[in-house]
C-alpha cells in the first residue's frame, strides 16, 4: 500500500517518498477512511470486525490518480490532422490552415449537449478504468458565450450523474475565435467579451473554480493573460496557466506574479522560470501525452525541476488534437522514459502534487484518515510496474469514495 503520508505538497526528495506499508489495510466509513496502516492493528479494530471486507490479494493500491489538466468536452477527434503530422506538418501550420483549436470548435459548436454528454461520460468511464478519481475538465472549444457556458454546465451536470469528481476551469481564452481575427481590434474585442461578459457570468453561476489562458505564439501574449487572469481574479476565479509550450513568452513569470495555482506543459522554460517555481507555491504541470504524440524531441525538463524544488505534477492533458489519451499509468510510462523521473516520483506527482494543483490535497491524493476513500488497485507486484509495463492497463480496481466504479475481475463490482 502506497499511503503517500505527510502533508502535501512534495518537492525535491520528498517526492519519492511514498509511504509503503507492504501489509496494509484501509478501513473505510461513509466515502472516509476511516483507518489506515498495518493489516493486523486494523483488522483489530472493533469496527473493522463487522465491517465487509475485501481481500486484494496482495495486489498494489495507491491513491486515486488526481489528473489536473484535461479537456474533457469535445465533439470529436482530430485523426485527420493525426496523418498530416505524421507526413510532416507542424501543429502551428496546421492551425493556421483552420485545423487544431479552430478545428474543435468547429465541430463542438455543431454538436448538440447529448451528443457531447454521451461522448465525454464515456471518457470518464476510461479514466476510472485506468485508476483516475479525480478529474479536472477546462472548457475552450467553445470560445463564443452560449457554447462556453454550454460547455461548463455539461461539467456540472456530469459531476451530478456519475462518481468521479469533475473540477471545473474557464478556459475561454484558449485561442482568439475565428469570427474575431482578421481585424487589429478583433482580438481586443474578444478579450473585451471575456473580461465584461463570459467571466461574470462563469463566476456568478459558480460553473468554475478557475480561469485559464493559453499564452503562447499564436494564442494570447503575456499583457492579454494578465487581463484575462487579474478579470478572474476579481470574481474569484483562481489562475492557471498554459505556458511556454510552443515558444517562450514569459508566461510562467506571470503565473508566478500573479500567483498562479499552476502553469503547465514548460516544455520551453528556461533556468530564470525553473527558479521562480522553486521559489513559488505555483505547481508545474507537465504533460508528457503532448509531446509524445506530437512526436517532439523536446519535454519539459522535470528533472531540473525537481532538483530545484519546485512543485511538480502530472497530468494527461486528455484532448482530441494533441494527447487523446485517458491513460495515466501511460503518462506514467513517458514520465520515467522521457522525463527521467523515477516511478515513485512519477506517482507522487500523479497523485498528492495533482490534487494541490486543484486544491484538493486535504480530501484526495493520499491515504490518511479522514481522506476520500479513492482508490486504485493494480495486478502488479511492485509499484514499479505501474510504468514498466507501458501501453499496458494492469488497473484491477477502482474505489471513489468507498464505491468499486472499476473492476477488471467483474465479481468485485
Amino acid at each position: 500500500m502506497l499511503t503517500l503520508r505527510g502533508s502535501g505538497p512534495r518537492r525535491g526528495a520528498a517526492l519519492a517518498r511514498l509511504g509503503i506499508v507492504k501489509d496494509g489495510a484501509l478501513l473505510v466509513r461513509d466515502g472516509l477512511i476511516a483507518a489506515v496502516g498495518m493489516r493486523a492493528k486494523v483488522e483489530a479494530l472493533a469496527d473493522a470486525k463487522s465491517a465487509e471486507k475485501l481481500d486484494l490479494g496482495g495486489r498494489v493500491v495507491l491513491p486515486g490518480f488526481v489528473d489536473s489538466h484535461t479537456h474533457l468536452i469535445h465533439a470529436a477527434s482530430r485523426a485527420e490532422e493525426y496523418e498530416l503530422k505524421i507526413a510532416g506538418a507542424s501543429y502551428v501550420e496546421i492551425a493556421r490552415k483552420g485545423g487544431g483549436i479552430l478545428n474543435s470548435v468547429k465541430k463542438l459548436r455543431a454538436a448538440t449537449s447529448e451528443a457531447l454528454k454521451l461522448r465525454a461520460r464515456r471518457a470518464l468511464g476510461q479514466f476510472a478504468a485506468y485508476g483516475t478519481t479525480t478529474v479536472e475538465a477546462k472548457s475552450g472549444y467553445g470560445l463564443d458565450v452560449a457554447s462556453e457556458l454550454k460547455i461548463l454546465r455539461l461539467h456540472k451536470e456530469l459531476a451530478a450523474e456519475q462518481p468521479l469528481d469533475i473540477v471545473s476551469t474557464f478556459l475561454g481564452a484558449h485561442v482568439v475565435p475565428a469570427e474575431y481575427r482578421g481585424t487589429p481590434s478583433g482580438a481586443k474585442s474578444y478579450i473585451a467579451l471575456l473580461r465584461e461578459k463570459l467571466i461574470p457570468e462563469v463566476a456568478g453561476e459558480k460553473l468554475a473554480e478557475f480561469c485559464d489562458v493559453f499564452c503562447d505564439r499564436g494564442a494570447f501574449t503575456v499583457e492579454q493573460s494578465r487581463q484575462i487572469l487579474e478579470a478572474g481574479k476579481r470574481h474569484g476565479l483562481a489562475p492557471r496557466v498554459h505556458a511556454e509550450q510552443l515558444t517562450r513568452l514569459g508566461a510562467t513569470q506571470l503565473a508566478v506574479k500573479i500567483g498562479a495555482v499552476s502553469c503547465d506543459h514548460l516544455e520551453q522554460i528556461h533556468s530564470n522560470d525553473i527558479a521562480a517555481l522553486a521559489k513559488s507555491q505555483t505547481v508545474a504541470t507537465l504533460l508528457p501525452g503532448c509531446d509524445f504524440h506530437l512526436g517532439l524531441a523536446k519535454y519539459a525538463p522535470a528533472r531540473k525541476l525537481i532538483d530545484a524544488g519546485a512543485i511538480v505534477a502530472l497530468a494527461t492533458d486528455y484532448n482530441p488534437g494533441t494527447s487523446p489519451t485517458m491513460s495515466m499509468p501511460m503518462i506514467l510510462s513517458l514520465a520515467c522514459s522521457a522525463l527521467r523521473m523515477t516511478p515513485a516520483e512519477a506517482i507522487t506527482a500523479a497523485t498528492i502534487n495533482g490534487a494541490y494543483a486543484l486544491r484538493r490535497e486535504k480530501h484526495a491524493g493520499s491515504l490518511g484518515v479522514g481522506k476520500l476513500a479513492d482508490l486504485a488497485v493494480f495486478e502488479v507486484a511492485d509499484y514499479r510496474e505501474i510504468p514498466y509495463y507501458f501501453g499496458m492497463n494492469t488497473c484491477w480496481m477502482t474505489m471513489k469514495r468507498g464505491v468499486v466504479v472499476h473492476a477488471a475481475d467483474k465479481t468485485k463490482a
